[in-house]
């Protein structure tokens, strides 16, 4: 493997966290430097050229606020311009993370980290320090987008141009893998607020116990664990966008409390009394259809209309054929990014596969497949075996003939009660909410 002649420089106080990052950083870069006294870091950076720095917030014993390493962030900004740094922080102290990206930082890392992300965020910043380009949550910043062929986005992404202009709450409609997240960040970066912070929330993920703490913060003692002031995401995202995905997952007892913090534009904290006013554009997304879980009781009316000031739908792939080819190539440079490949291409019978595959997963299942592909194909040339969406197929073939078995036991039972929804989806053991899906799904008729 060719290495990419690039220097990194690793600032922890535990030495396991610098025996690790070397390990693996030494596989793909020229020069990796560790040290765990940051006093040590001027002479390193006045003598050598250093494009990424990965520093971590807290060194001193019993301080963890962070203000150490935004210090250092300015020192590292000064002494040398072009470097980029990195932030490596714990999952409690994102706030202050969040402090740094504002400062100048190119990104942060979650400990404990996974090698591959550890690596793709430093390929990131690696390119970035090369081209001086500025952090990437920048509004003029250069983060790359997929030009669509199929008018059904091009009008998707002409809304999210003029809605970017306002602060209306978007909800955005899609399957799963279709870009939702990618569509969000796009109107945050074309947006006023395109500056300043962008955050993520998978709100699918959030278990109902630590949903309110996550979302809206806690004060010391609030809880057991609660051992100092945090911020929620909410807070994070202050004067910037917040992305609230899967919100269609949310139980109904914490929809109320979210549409609260909404409507007043306040959130307050577990354990405090006083609310903190907000300055968040809020944009949803949901791979559900929301307007029938309203319909099913599931998903509060209010809370509908209030997130949903602006609509954006995207379609799935299977009806954007005009776009799987040039997707594929879009998303193989992509890789070759990545990977720190050479040139690689695909042969005829990879291209004609990815033309009639269905691609039920979308746009991430062409990723996950032809970042597959790259990691394993030779001479340069993916085939369709590298790719290996023939035994896909066959698997899309048994859930084909396993839905047919499904839609005849649903419409037997359903005969059977009489089309008594309640009693045919007790004996199914469904939900209604899930039966009327199947329903939808298999055009079956309750009449």
């Amino acid at each position: 493997m060719n290495k990419t002649n690039a220097s990194i420089l690793v600032i922890d106080d535990q030495e396991d966290i610098l025996f690790a990052s070397k390990l693996l950083l030494k596989k793909y870069f020229e020069s990796i430097y560790t040290i765990n006294n940051p006093a040590n870091m001027i002479d390193i950076l006045k003598e050598n050229s250093i494009n990424v720095v990965l520093l971590d917030m807290n060194y001193r014993i019993g301080f963890e606020d962070g203000k150490e390493g935004l210090r250092l962030l300015k020192e590292i900004k000064t002494i040398s311009p072009t470097t980029v740094v990195i932030l490596m922080t714990s999952f409690g102290k994102i706030e202050t993370a969040v402090k740094g990206l504002k400062s100048g930082a190119f990104d942060y890392i979650l400990k404990p980290w996974t090698n591959e992300e550890l690596l793709d965020i430093v390929k990131q910043a690696v390119h970035k320090s090369r081209k001086g380009i500025k952090k990437t949550n920048s509004k003029k910043n250069t983060t790359d987008y997929f030009l669509s062929n199929s008018e059904v986005m091009k009008k998707a992404y002409s809304l999210a141009d003029k809605v970017a202009k306002t602060d209306a709450n978007v909800l955005i409609l899609g399957e799963n893998g279709t870009g939702k997240f990618v569509l969000s960040h796009y109107i945050h970066c074309q947006s006023e607020r395109g500056n300043n912070p962008f955050i993520h929330v998978d709100l699918g993920s959030l278990n109902s116990n630590i949903f309110e703490s996550e979302l809206f913060g806690y004060a010391k003692g609030a809880f057991t664990d609660a051992k100092s002031d945090t911020a929620g995401r909410f807070e994070m995202a202050q004067t910037g966008t917040i992305f609230l995905d899967e919100i269609g997952n949310v139980p109904l007892h914490l929809q109320a409390k979210l549409l609260q913090v909404i409507q007043t534009k306040t959130v307050t904290r577990l354990g405090e009394s006083t609310a903190r006013p907000l300055d968040v554009r809020i944009i949803t997304a949901t791979n559900l259809e929301l307007q029938q879980e309203v319909e099913d009781k599931n998903f509060r009316e209010d809370l509908y209309y209030r997130i949903n000031t602006m609509e954006i739908t995207l379609p799935p792939l299977r009806d954007r054929e005009e776009d799987k080819i040039p997707l594929a190539h879009y998303l193989l440079n992509k890789m070759l990014t990545k990977y720190n490949k050479d040139a690689i291409t695909f042969d005829e019978k990879a291209l004609d596969q990815i033309k009639i595959h269905a691609w039920k997963g979308n746009i991430r299942e062409m990723e996950n497949r032809i970042e597959r592909a790259v990691i394993i194909c030779e001479n340069n040339l993916i085939n369709s075996s590298d790719l290996d969406l023939e035994k896909i197929t066959k698997i899309e073939n048994t859930d084909i003939q396993l839905s047919a078995v499904e839609k005849t036991a649903i419409e037997k039972i359903l005969a059977k009660n009489n089309n008594n929804i309640l009693k045919t989806a007790e004996e199914l053991g469904l939900s209604r909410a899930a039966l009327y899906r199947r329903f939808e799904k298999y055009n079956i008729s309750t009449k």
